[in-house]
């Protein structure tokens, strides 16, 4: 596929970015309106930080249900997935499939009630559809990753009922940099899996302009794990059917756990005092292996390759180019064009008409369109192309922020189309499209002690599958939540939400062998709206320089959507049909902080989290669910001596045997990392960091009970990274 082309899609997309475009000439027109504009221009000393948040009326969000990775903390946790990025953040873990894929899951809730966003747009691939399917955010051109729990969620739609993730990425410049040019260029390597990544972007503007350029690049051939490939609990569980375990050839590495990613966007935006108009094109292209034993080679002939792996750099090279054919592997091209307007200030002035009134109460206005192209293919070892993914999709979002009698409001109007196609001998979704439209509303005010924040959401989403007969669903969501300071150090946040989920395609139709899960899935189109009622509790506390943070929630769910097997097999695998049943989630996280401790001639900081999750179905045949993180505990403590910052970083996850029948316990295990950065002073405000990182020191068997192959693909084993980032 030529690298920023189109196919023939929807000439309603197309017309409707032209559309979007042309609305460009009311945000520039718009102060021509306005007697009153906000003076945005800064110092040229000075570099203003724009931070655009996916929560669109404060910097925090009243819900205190946020975590905000950036600057040296996004640095510190950046990984090849999105997951990993964020899998040390209290209630947030990853389901892992191999290097490449790790989708994040909030409070032990994944897949389609996780809404994963690019700027606050949907992702637009097709991550949800299987555990092995990658997202396409690339982490190490982020700003910044905003993980969104509580009443703001309904603010993006219907797959967000169990949180929302959103990537930033600045590749719409809003202007206000503050300076005609800086960038900033990273590169880093790791002795596992001889892994490597480079990432560069520069931003730059001039007079009434803004640009910006990223690119990325990072590759790595199949990494080493401490042991055997399968767990002392599957192969238990074959020994007790009879079977003979002989170690496998992948021994000591797991197979199909390479990838090699690459991409990049350009952007620019025409701006002016509190307004921009701007688009940005970009490119990811990806190949990886799919890990899970799908693959063969003789056995002898892996041990051999294996072991010339380590003795030169040549022999390292043709075992990648064996072993990339070892599993079957995905092929993934995406490209994307989005275009966004903002406006910040009153439209209209100068008259004393209804319409002239209401303008002056706006602050902000913000128009988001996305145009998407993405495809996959799934690549049997012998080069066969098994299966197709298509997913051209669309994607436009209208708000504005006003203030009107004494509160705060964000009104908006969100649309997304979706033409999703499978073919091929795998293909186990038929071709379905889909079409979502909704209305929104949020709002806060304080009263007297208590400030309150409210949401409504009103949604339509209508699936259209190839032969067969149209779903249409009406989904309704409302939310409130309320802060409430006890004294000056605690306070106390309660939120209370209801929202209606309705199934995805996947949920619907699926008939077909599924081997990234190892099960036959059949949908089922009779299922209705699950709904979900959750009330979160949360106490801050904040005293000097410690903070804390606890969070208790129980989500209670009628007609939840999950998998349930019958005891059939066809095509040789466990056939499971898309159910429903009401089911319980309840859990306890935290986090305490405390920072600025005077220690041995330097400057301490400690952390410490944790979290518990438990999960329960109200159905005849099963009580428990699978995939349910395990409880956590983990401390961490980094020290600075003025250039030099240290940090150090232990983990305990327990085990987990609070499983269905038809899932292994995984064991409990601790991870112990290392970060050590050197940043020398360097003039003109120029930044240089030089780190050295370790993860899983101890060389410990890791399996993540969220992964789909976690008793068939372990964690990389111990593994260094040395880098570097520099700033201009």
């Amino acid at each position: 596929m030529p690298i920023f082309s189109f196919n023939s899609y929807s000439g309603r997309a197309r017309s409707a970015a032209t559309a979007a475009l042309a609305l460009g000439s009311v945000f520039s027109a718009a102060p021509l309106l306005a007697d009153d504009m906000s003076d945005s221009s800064t110092s040229n000393n000075t570099i203003e930080e724009v931070i655009v948040r996916a929560h669109p009326l404060s910097a925090e969000g009243l819900t205190q249900g946020t975590v905000s990775l950036a600057g040296p903390t996004l640095n510190r946790n950046l990984a090849p997935n999105l997951g990993d990025v964020l899998s040390k953040q209290p209630g947030i873990h990853s389901a892992s499939f191999g290097a490449a894929v790790g989708r994040p899951i909030i409070q032990g809730l994944g897949g389609a009630r996780i809404q994963v966003m690019e700027d606050r747009l949907s992702t637009m691939d097709v991550s949800v559809t299987s555990g092995d399917h990658a997202t396409t955010v690339e982490p190490f051109i982020a700003s910044s990753v905003e993980v969104l729990k509580g009443p703001a969620t309904l603010l993006y739609g219907n797959g967000a009922v169990g949180g929302v993730v959103d990537v930033h990425t600045g590749r719409i410049p809003h202007g206000q940099l503050g300076e005609a040019f800086s960038g900033k260029i990273s590169a880093q390597g790791s002795d596992n899996g001889d892994q490597h990544a480079v990432a560069a972007r520069l931003d730059g503007e001039g007079d009434g302009f803004a640009w910006h350029f990223d690119g990325f690049d990072r590759r790595s051939i199949n990494y080493d794990i401490p042991g055997e490939t399968e767990s002392d609990a599957l192969i238990a569980a074959e020994e007790a059917e009879g079977e003979e375990h002989e170690e496998e050839a992948g021994s000591g590495f797991l197979p199909g756990s390479h990838f090699s990613t690459d991409g990049g966007a350009i952007g620019f935006s025409f701006t002016g005092e509190n307004w921009f108009s701007g688009i940005a094109v970009s490119q990811l292209n990806a190949v990886y292996g799919l890990p899970g034993g799908h693959g063969h080679h003789d056995e002898e002939e892996h041990e051999e390759d294996h072991e010339d792996e380590h003795e030169d750099e040549e022999n390292e090279e043709e075992h990648a180019d064996e072993d990339d054919f070892a599993t079957p592997i995905l092929d993934m091209e995406q490209t994307r064009v989005d275009i966004e307007m903002g406006r910040t200030g009153p439209l209209f002035s100068g008259s004393n008409g209804a319409m002239s009134r209401f303008g002056r109460t706006i602050e902000n206005v913000n128009l988001r369109v996305g145009v998407n192209d993405y495809e996959h293919s799934e690549i049997e070892p012998d080069g066969e192309i098994a299966t197709l993914f298509k997913n051209e999709a669309f994607e436009a979002r209208l708000e504005f922020v006003h203030a009107f009698a004494d509160a705060k409001h964000v009104w908006g109007l969100q649309f997304a189309e979706r033409e999703f196609s499978v073919s091929g001998e795998e293909a186990f979704v038929p071709p379905v499209d889909s079409e979502n439209i909704g209305i929104f509303w949020l709002s806060e005010r304080d009263l007297n002690d208590v400030s309150l924040e409210m949401g409504l959401r009103l949604e339509n989403v209508e699936h259209t599958p190839e032969s067969a007969a149209k779903a249409d669903f009406t989904a309704f969501a409302g939310s409130i939540g309320a802060i409430y300071p006890i004294n000056e150090n605690f306070n106390l946040t309660a939120n209370f939400g209801y929202t209606e989920r309705a199934p995805v395609g996947e949920e619907l139709f699926s008939n077909g062998p599924h081997l990234a899960t190892g099960r036959f899935e059949i949908g089922s189109a009779s299922l209705d709206e699950e709904t979900v009622l959750r009330t979160d509790l949360i106490l801050g506390w904040e005293r000097d320089n410690i903070e804390a943070t606890f969070n208790a929630y129980y989500a209670s769910f009628s007609d939840f959507i999950y998998q349930n097997p019958n005891g059939m097999i066809e095509d040789e695998l466990p056939v499971f049909l898309w159910d429903q049943a009401d089911a319980t989630f309840r859990g306890l996280d935290g986090e305490v902080r405390w920072k600025d401790i005077e220690f041995v001639n330097g400057n301490l900081e400690l952390r410490g989290f944790f979290d518990v999750i438990r999960a329960s179905l109200d159905a005849s045949s099963e009580k428990k669910l699978p995939l349910i993180p395990p409880n956590r505990i983990g401390l961490g403590a980094t020290q600075r001596w003025g250039a030099i910052a240290l940090t150090l970083e232990a983990m305990r996850v327990g085990e987990q045997d609070e499983i269905p029948s038809y899932e292994l316990p995984t064991d409990s295990y601790t991870d112990l990392g290392a970060y050590l950065e050197w940043q020398p002073t360097l003039p003109n405000g120029q930044q240089l960091a030089v780190f050295l990182r370790g993860d899983n020191l101890t060389d410990a068997e890791q399996r993540y009970h969220t992964s789909f192959i976690k008793d068939l693909a372990p964690q990389p084993g111990r593994t260094i990274t040395l880098g570097m980032r520099y700033q201009f």
